[in-house]
């Protein structure tokens, strides 16, 4: 059965929260402060958050630069997940990732539905590994970051969440 194993030990992540958007500041960026708010309760740890404006290769370098530092475990990103020419997050993700998690973007969307039905299909939720370090984009309405967070990356961001989760791969996703 799947659940939280008191028997091991919580491990926590070291996360990036980065908000996708031309329009937003800090101060109006509740889908980031939603992500954020919900890591530290769950116990991890926020070592960045910025904002970034929809243009591909600004993402891609500032992906680059989060996967590159040795204190970020995981990325996730709120925004520019959609179908509209500026929706470009998708496809940077793609350009700087090792592997793909195709799974991440089928399970949000499949969760997604029970909340704003077919609507969903426009989501192009994703997630991949970059030279060790996971990326996870989540869609910017805080529906979606809350779903996102709460019925998946809260679990798989969870060493003692059987029968597998994220976490205990850490450490072989270098591996050759």
């Amino acid at each position: 059965m799947a659940g939280i194993d008191e028997s091991i030990a919580f491990i926590p992540v070291q996360l990036a929260i980065l908000t996708i958007s031309d329009s937003r500041s800090e101060a109006e960026d509740r889908s980031g402060a939603i992500l954020v708010e919900r890591a530290q309760a769950a116990g991890h740890q926020v070592v960045a958050r910025a904002i970034i404006r929809d243009d591909r290769p600004a993402i891609e370098a500032k992906l680059r630069e989060l996967i590159a530092d040795p204190a970020v475990d995981a990325v996730i990103t709120t925004g520019g997940t959609g179908v509209t020419g500026r929706d470009v997050t998708p496809e940077a993700l793609r350009a700087v990732c090792d592997k793909e998690i195709e799974g991440f973007g089928e399970l949000f969307r499949w969760l997604s539905f029970k909340h704003i039905g077919v609507s969903t299909i426009q989501s192009r939720a994703t997630a991949g590994v970059a030279d060790g370090t996971y990326i996870f984009s989540l869609p910017g309405s805080t529906g979606a970051c809350k779903d996102g967070w709460d019925e998946i990356l809260v679990h798989q961001l969870d060493s003692r969440y059987r029968p597998c989760n994220f976490v205990e791969l850490m450490p072989r996703l270098k591996e050759t």
